[in-house]
């Protein structure tokens, strides 16, 4: 008899989630501004895994003989400076940029997430680590990255660990207050009295319940890491030449703006198209995850 009625509660379980699953789906669906954010992220990161097919010419291979002409059949976007097809270079930048804002988003998920579960349950950790994120938090993140990146130096590496340094403590704060709120929860005051381990309570029975805003955070996480990169290439202490990004192909443009316009116009469409459809991205995962917001919007 005892079998049948777990199985049962099993069923109902199950059914219970799958019904779920089903009603953020169609909440999500029914938001047309998130669809888009989504549709727009998918084609750049197709664009991004797939460069090295959707590339007509090689990025690097310079042809003098064809600077500066603009957009035509041959080159979709024109040629830069150096004659190099814009096109190309533009896409492989998409590989670049959005390759370190996606770096930039997992590195701060996972640090922040620790900092902030573990100052959330430990007192004298939270004082110092929360202290050490006030400090990095009270400088502007582009002023800081560029202090840390003329410190470390020009190198892809160097742009990611300088951008997960600047925002991690802004994701190690969002997890903090969402686990300060389930720390004083009834059933985590209970496995605590029943002698579970400090390890198992944060992991198992706090961090599941701080994933919801952890990973909005996140969306708005990669947007920023994406413009933060972009400003340090475009002021030349971020991804060093020759390598394509959308902010050194900018730098390149700035001084030819007045006689070809393309070489800044399509980086910085693509700057603003990525860091628009990562924030109705964003948006939509958060009607999904807090149906309270969606509620207020109402």
């Amino acid at each position: 008899m005892e079998a049948i009625q777990k199985t049962v509660s099993t069923n109902i379980k199950n059914h219970l989630r799958r019904e779920q699953r089903k009603l953020m789906i169609r909440r999500y669906l029914s938001n047309r501004l998130a669809v888009t954010g989504s549709i727009i992220v998918l084609i750049l990161a197709i664009v991004s895994i797939f460069a090295d097919f959707i590339a007509v010419y090689d990025p690097y291979e310079m042809e003098v003989t064809e600077r500066l002409k603009g957009p035509s059949p041959e080159h979709w976007f024109g040629t830069d400076n150096f004659g190099r097809d814009l096109f190309s270079r533009v896409v492989y930048g998409a590989q670049v940029s959005m390759g370190v804002g996606f770096a930039v988003a997992v590195v701060t998920l996972v640090a922040g997430m620790i900092i902030g579960l573990y100052a959330s349950y430990y007192p004298v950790l939270d004082n110092i680590l929360m202290r050490i994120c006030d400090a990095l938090m009270a400088f502007p993140a582009i002023l800081l990255a560029i202090a840390i990146m003329a410190a470390l130096g020009p190198r892809t590496e160097n742009v990611i660990v300088s951008l997960s340094i600047v925002f991690t403590p802004y994701v190690a704060r969002v997890v903090r207050s969402a686990a300060l709120v389930v720390r004083e929860q009834t059933y985590v005051e209970a496995i605590r009295s029943q002698g579970a381990r400090s390890w198992r309570i944060i992991w198992r029975h706090i961090a599941p319940n701080t994933l919801s805003p952890l990973i909005v955070q996140v969306t708005f996480i990669f947007a920023e890491a994406i413009i933060v990169e972009a400003a340090l290439s475009f002021l030349g202490a971020g991804i060093p030449a020759p390598d394509p990004s959308w902010g050194n192909i900018l730098y390149d443009g700035k001084v030819v703006i007045f006689n070809a316009w393309w070489m800044t116009v399509f980086p910085g469409l693509f700057i603003v198209l990525s860091v628009l459809g990562l924030n109705l991205f964003g948006d939509g995962l958060r009607d999904v995850l807090d149906p309270h917001t969606t509620q207020v919007k109402k």
